[in-house]
């Protein structure tokens, strides 16, 4: 097991002892210590394995004779003991934006819900708002948060099933006769949510990868399988947290693998218009095989099908049918900006607000990713959840920044902050130390429940600020946990444009916001992209690819996005701004 998988099991073990009324700090224990384990940065299992797990900060010896025999084992009796005695629908409400484990409880205690079905018939029926300490707001939202959940399903976040994908590949690698090894589908277009982590393999011995596929430790299910396929269901740990996902495998020869890459890898209209076009050339585009005059086409490569269909190579990301193929066959299609591109992110967090890293710390990490100049993002000062700075404390930061600088070789610290924008439009700081900021992340973070008509005009007049420099995470969602605040993007991009502001991809995997389709938007009315990891730590910093991946969705260049200039060009254009502003 890894560490991922112990924490995981500790979270679940904290909940489900708050579920059953244990008290609060016995069940905030195994919470602390799954964080603990998930910040352990050396060899976990060597660590358990030499018996000194309580080294790490928060483990004692009830926990840890646990995790020795999660490690050994793989199981944890007193878990499975636990399972049975709490309904597995009460960890499903968990899943609802709003719903903590004392109201989960008390829904449980007093209405005997045990499912979302039935928790969605005792909100519609009234029951839950007549319940003390719910009241018919909550109720709405409860039934707002349970439509969305019950709409995901087993999706899960691209993070989630990149990291399902690379253990699935690495273990698939080592059946013999296996030779080429792909992710397929909305996995490999990299849309922000998947449902299904599809594979396609090439072997000579399909039923040896089925038999591995099918047979792993996290199947819960085999929901089906041919001569040629099979598909699973899986229950794992990634990051901490215990996920189910569908997947599948596929196995063809080596012969057929390039074209069906090319079926698997589209959506189906751009398939279907592949196809079309094969027929209208004279060819058949089957699942598996180009064919012309009955012979099978050789195809070394993607490239060479799209090559035999008279079109330039589409890039996986695009793969869409919005415009690729027609941009395909003019040879018109964008040089996508790659994760190398990048020279530098300007969203991140430090210990002065909510980071974990000190500002230094996350300086030498940036460079470490090779990067040429860190921005500062810490919060504004209204934000007191996340530790916003008051004046004093940014003045204490800009000192720090002043006195680091000199001594970086090769790394450059921005002054930047994520100011709030507050409920009439505002910003959270006055202008006058406005002022001493190279850049102004805005973002919203509180009051979600305003009405499209006044949060557009909120986020529109923060952005006629002349301080403001990029709006940050546009729409304030959560992937799969909670639906942005109700806003007009169309016209905020229309703000931003006639403003000439920036606007950010927050690389955040359970953000991903702007979303790609108003980044084409975006791109196409001439308005600079920022793609920032919104770090709070140093692990974070490397999160800035999801960005980029959401950027090739949105059809970028690396001339579209700003953090792709070096320190120089960023630094000269950001003082431009600030010249250009009437703060």
């Amino acid at each position: 097991m890894t560490k991922e998988d112990v924490a995981a099991v500790l979270i679940e073990y904290g909940q489900l002892l708050e579920l059953k009324g244990e008290p609060s700090f016995r069940t905030l224990s195994y919470h602390t210590a799954a964080r603990a384990i998930l910040e352990y940065s050396g060899d976990f299992p060597a660590l358990v394995a030499a018996g000194r797990v309580s080294d790490i900060h928060g483990i004692g010896s009830t926990l840890k004779t646990k995790i020795d025999t999660l490690m050994a084992t793989g199981r944890l009796p007193q878990l499975e003991a636990l399972r049975t005695e709490v309904p597995p629908g009460l960890i499903q409400m968990l899943r609802i934006p709003g719903l903590g484990t004392k109201k989960v409880k008390a829904l449980y205690d007093q209405l005997k819900v045990t499912t979302l079905e039935g928790l969605k018939a005792a909100c519609e029926d009234g029951r839950v708002a007549n319940l003390k300490g719910f009241g018919a707001k909550t109720q709405a939202k409860i039934l707002d948060g349970l439509r969305f959940v019950l709409e995901a399903g087993r999706r899960v976040r691209i993070d989630q099933a990149l990291s399902v994908a690379m253990l699935l590949a690495e273990r698939l690698r080592e059946v013999p006769g296996v030779i080429g090894l792909s992710a397929c589908g909305s996995l490999r277009r990299r849309k922000e949510t998947v449902g299904n982590v599809g594979l396609l393999a090439s072997a000579g011995d399909p039923a040896a990868v089925l038999d591995v596929f099918t047979n792993q430790a996290e199947v819960i299910e085999v929901t089906g399988r041919t001569d040629t396929s099979a598909d699973v269901v899986l229950g794992m740990a990634v990051d901490g947290h215990r996920i189910e996902v569908n997947a599948d495998v596929r196995v063809v020869s080596d012969v057929e693998f390039p074209v069906t890459l090319v079926q698997y890898t589209g959506n189906k209209r751009h398939v279907e218009k592949l196809r079309s076009r094969a027929t209208a050339r004279g060819l058949q585009l089957t699942e598996s095989a180009l064919i012309r005059g009955g012979k099978p086409v050789e195809c070394a490569s993607e490239d060479d099908v799209y090559s035999e269909l008279g079109l330039a190579y589409v890039p996986p990301e695009l793969r869409e049918d919005i415009g690729e193929v027609e941009a395909a066959e003019r040879n018109k299609l964008p040089t996508l900006v790659e994760v190398s591109d990048i020279r530098g992110v300007l969203h991140n967090h430090t210990t002065y607000s909510d980071g974990a890293a000190t500002l230094e710390q996350m300086a030498l990490a940036a460079k470490e990713l090779g990067l040429e100049y860190f921005g500062v993002g810490d919060h504004s000062q209204s934000l007191r959840v996340a530790r916003g700075l008051p004046p004093d404390m940014v003045r204490r930061q800009h000192a720090e920044i002043d006195a680091l600088n000199p001594r970086l070789t090769g790394m450059r610290i921005l002054k930047g902050c994520e100011c709030d924008i507050l409920e009439d439009g505002s910003l959270d700081y006055p202008d006058d130390l406005l002022r001493t900021f190279e850049y102004v992340v805005v973002s919203v973070h509180t009051l979600f429940g305003m009405s499209s008509e006044e949060m557009t005009a909120r986020v529109c007049k923060a952005l006629s600020h002349p301080a403001a420099t990029i709006l940050g995470h546009a729409t304030g969602r959560l992937l799969l946990r909670r639906e942005g605040y109700k806003i007009d993007l169309d016209e905020v991009l229309k703000c931003a444009a006639r403003h000439g502001k920036m606007i950010e991809i927050n690389a955040q995997p359970n953000r991903l916001d702007l979303d790609w389709t108003h980044v084409r938007k975006a791109k196409a009315m001439g308005i600079p992209i920022v793609i920032n990891p919104d770090a709070h730590s140093e692990a974070e910093l490397a999160l800035y690819p999801f960005g980029v991946d959401v950027a090739r969705r949105g059809w970028l260049e690396a001339k579209d996005v700003f953090n792709t200039r070096p320190v120089g060009e960023v630094v000269k254009e950001l003082e431009r701004r600030r010249a250009a502003g009437t703060v």
